[in-house]
């Protein structure tokens, strides 16, 4: 049965929640070893990505191998230009071998000008995967601009010789469009990360309870009393085959707190709906409290609320105060593991040095070692063991 706008409570993340983080050791990440590997695929950049999963979110593993989507930019000298160039590669991993298997779209075929984040999903009884994604800007654009659009596509995957391949995709289809109403158009023609507006980061979500298919993405408030005003959207399949998506109200929104509530996802765990999502410290409302960069969360009863945050303040796993911006992007495994890539290490507390030689120095660009959190009723916190 579709979801009926009056089951829907949109929930708050507020200045009080993320004034409470005090000690947090016990979400702290283990810092990044000295010896971390600066280049994973020769000649790329990589950061965000996600595992190919099942429709129940659970991670595909054909022939044994995971299946990774990532970004991809070349190795440019200004590791901060890389978002300009995105495109998704196309990566699969078994015990600790990462295999390149190219660009997951064929060339000219997104209806952007570069490639963001997104989910995949995999269906075991006819072979398929259907990517979502973002396309960010309008093909053939100069300068690019920050418009962003959620497509989704269809291709058939074969696993062989250690290889993955995707084949005979669809022609890419707008999932849903803004509406103006809950959510901002995005069609900024200017800007630079971290600072933008939002409607990207389209994951897939099957509701156990229900058996319905959803879509959560970074959204912003339209009309906010705030320039810092971002949300956690929500859209419903009401057709078959992922299709006839519905925009709902948001989930979450952060309004008056922080402009962005990056790659938000969900895991159903024990009868409840542990919402997550990456933020970093310089996005919060510079006159109100602020957060370290890291992985943030809300419990629920039921995927629509009401959520409150985990541990009273939604920090979940930060990066220690020795490395404050070692990674990023986090996702977070149905088997509680936890990904992302290595942002900028050697740092230390900073400053942030704005040169490109500084960044290409110290950008990472490479999937960050993974570690796994524990989850009980309404407190989270990094597995130390």
């Amino acid at each position: 049965m579709q979801v009926s706008l009056a089951d829907i409570s949109t929930s708050h993340w507020c200045a009080r929640h993320v004034a409470a983080i005090d000690d947090f050791s016990d979400q702290t990440i283990p810092q990044a070893p000295a010896n971390l590997p600066r280049t994973l695929l020769d000649g790329l950049y990589l950061w965000d990505m996600w595992p190919l999963q099942l429709p129940d979110g659970s991670t595909a593993k054909p022939d044994g191998w995971t299946i990774w989507f990532i970004l991809s930019s070349p190795a440019i000298p200004d590791p901060d230009l890389r978002h300009g160039l995105a495109r998704i590669r196309l990566v699969i991993e078994k015990d600790g071998e990462w295999r390149d298997c190219g660009n997951a779209l064929p060339d000219g075929y997104n209806p952007g000008s570069r490639e963001w984040a997104g989910t995949s999903v995999f269906d075991p009884e006819t072979g398929m995967v259907t990517l979502f994604y973002t396309a960010a800007g309008y093909p053939g654009e100069d300068p690019i601009t920050f418009a962003q659009r959620l497509f989704q596509t269809s291709g058939a995957l074969e696993v062989k010789d250690g290889i993955a391949a995707i084949t005979g995709w669809s022609e890419p289809a707008e999932s849903v469009e803004s509406d103006g109403r809950h959510y901002m158009i995005v069609n900024q023609k200017e800007g630079v990360p971290g600072f933008i507006k939002g409607f990207r980061d389209p994951a897939h979500f099957r509701d156990p309870a229900t058996e319905r298919d959803y879509l959560l993405f970074t959204g912003s408030i339209p009309n906010a009393n705030s320039d810092w005003n971002g949300c956690i959207g929500i859209a419903e399949a009401t057709g078959s085959g992922f299709s006839g998506w519905q925009l709902l109200p948001p989930l979450i929104t952060a309004d008056g707190l922080n402009n962005e509530q990056e790659r938000p996802h969900v895991i159903a765990q024990g009868g409840l709906y542990y919402l997550f999502w990456s933020t970093q410290r310089k996005v919060f409302e510079p006159n109100g409290p602020n957060g370290p960069n890291g992985l943030y969360g809300m419990v629920a009863p039921s995927l629509f609320g009401p959520y409150e945050p985990l541990n009273g303040t939604g920090l979940v796993a930060a990066n220690p105060d020795s490395e404050p911006f070692q990674y990023y992007s986090w996702w977070v495994m149905d088997d509680l593991q936890v990904a992302s890539f290595v942002d900028l290490v050697g740092v230390g507390t900073g400053p942030i040095v704005d040169d490109a030689a500084w960044r290409r120095a110290h950008f990472g660009g490479v999937p960050a070692p993974r570690f796994r959190i524990c989850l009980d009723g309404n407190r989270a916190w990094v597995d130390q063991g």
